[in-house]
């Protein structure tokens, strides 16, 4: 047993996602890319939720109205997802607890309330980011209304439900389909778009009037609130366990080093998918004299004709049913999480994601009923503001944790990381206070 304070672990006896824990074996003497495929998979999860249509939202209004100043935003968003969601995984395959659990164990009742609430608010605005955007592209396709759209996405939970009765790996597998599907469209639409190299380089150095300029602060933060998603700290700490993994130092080292290698590579993808779009948008919005597209509806229509190839609507449309149909498959199951988590109470599955959908849903139909489907986009990237403000209360708990020696033992963040850490939680706070005040005042 490796050295780390066992008497709040013990205080949870349940298992994390209990039906899959630990159900996918690592080749303890195999090959370094044998061990590396092993551990695939959970990373990718976690990147479907840093792609999702809130992102699309957030992205194609930050492009259009202010070109590419807002790449440096999506740039630094990453890097501190990428640290963030390893002090998850490091979480969740030291203690064999997720972030839920370590909140339940360490916090009292009403505290672990309060998280649950907090977070069930973040993963609703995230699902209804998706559910959104996955009608929206039936509609953009197919012609299916935006109510009957969101209808269909109801039963999407039972495709998730399906494919985690037949392995954790077919879930998986799909979520790398549905992937490689978003990428390749934007790759080939950027492709078409032809942007200019040298602004676009240059928008990866941050600029003081992001900070200065609220309408732009207002997006970044959505863009922040997008890309760094809380419920998927959660989800992570989670997934992760799916591994089995020996309750050994040198079997705990070896986990975290593939798992952090797996979440590290799928979220540069997330990356580059974000770029793509943000980049997309300033080059045929902003540079082409319609620096007033922000919505997804109108950003769609208008590709064809700009770009002068019939094919660049329908790869959006693509991707975007790709990307809502993706996010939706985590979501729920953070859902299941954060429930079994903080509560520790454990529904059927196929209940617990219905109860996540409805959630989603009845806003969504009250919304497009009384605002129409025009107030699709602000209802995206407000979703997005609203992530970003439950943040602080999933990352300050994880970086507590994580940093705790008596909690982490010889795994506790080390004297270096902590700085990185909790300047990002400190910036995250202090961003969503300055949005918050400024919007109030």
């Amino acid at each position: 047993m490796y050295f780390c304070a066992m008497n709040w672990i013990n205080k949870i006896q349940d298992k994390s996602l209990a039906e899959v824990n630990g159900s996918i074996d690592f080749p303890k003497n195999g090959s370094f890319l044998r061990k590396l495929f092993a551990y695939t998979g959970p990373g990718l999860m976690v990147a479907v939720g840093y792609m999702d249509p809130g992102n699309w939202a957030t992205n194609i209004a930050g492009g259009a109205q202010f070109g590419y100043t807002l790449l440096s935003v999506i740039l630094l968003s990453n890097i501190c997802a990428i640290i963030l969601q390893h002090l998850a995984l490091k979480l969740g395959v030291v203690t064999g607890l997720d972030l839920a659990q370590a909140c339940r164990a360490n916090y009292n009742s009403k505290v672990n309330f309060v998280l649950w609430i907090l977070c069930e608010i973040a993963i609703a605005a995230c699902d209804l980011a998706e559910l959104v955007g996955a009608a929206l592209a039936l509609n953009l396709l197919f012609g299916i209304p935006m109510l009957a759209g969101v209808a269909i996405t109801v039963f999407d939970v039972f495709i998730l439900l399906f494919l985690q009765n037949k392995g954790f790996r077919k879930l998986e597998a799909l979520v790398v389909a549905l992937i490689l599907t978003i990428l390749v469209c934007f790759t080939i639409e950027i492709v078409i778009s032809k942007p200019d190299v040298v602004p676009l380089l240059k928008g990866f150095i941050p600029s003081t009037q992001i900070v200065f300029n609220p309408s732009m602060l207002f997006i970044a933060i959505g863009i922040l609130g997008a890309t760094v998603m809380p419920h998927n700290l959660y989800l992570h700490s989670s997934i992760v366990q799916t591994r089995k993994c020996d309750d050994t130092i040198p079997a705990k080292k070896e986990a975290i080093k593939f798992a952090t290698i797996d979440s590290t590579i799928s979220l540069l993808v997330a990356f580059v998918i974000n770029a793509f779009i943000l980049i997309l948008a300033a080059q045929v919005f902003h540079y082409g004299g319609y620096n007033k597209v922000g919505d997804i509806k109108e950003a769609y229509h208008l590709l064809d004709p700009i770009l002068g190839v019939s094919i660049a609507s329908t790869l959006f449309g693509v991707a975007l049913l790709a990307s809502g149909q993706n996010a939706t498959l985590t979501g729920t199951l953070a859902g299941q999480i954060v429930m079994e988590g903080f509560l520790n109470i454990r529904l059927k599955p196929w209940i617990r994601r219905i109860i996540t959908r409805l959630i989603a849903v009845v806003p969504a139909f009250i919304i497009i009923l009384i605002y129409g489907e025009n107030s699709i986009t602000e209802l995206l990237v407000f979703s997005q503001v609203v992530l970003s403000m439950q943040l602080s209360f999933a990352v300050f708990p994880l970086v507590a944790f994580t940093s705790s020696k008596s909690k982490m033992g010889e795994f506790a963040n080390s004297l270096p990381l902590k700085i990185v850490v909790w300047t990002i939680a400190v910036l995250i706070c202090g961003l969503n206070i300055y949005l918050l005040i400024d919007t109030i005042f």
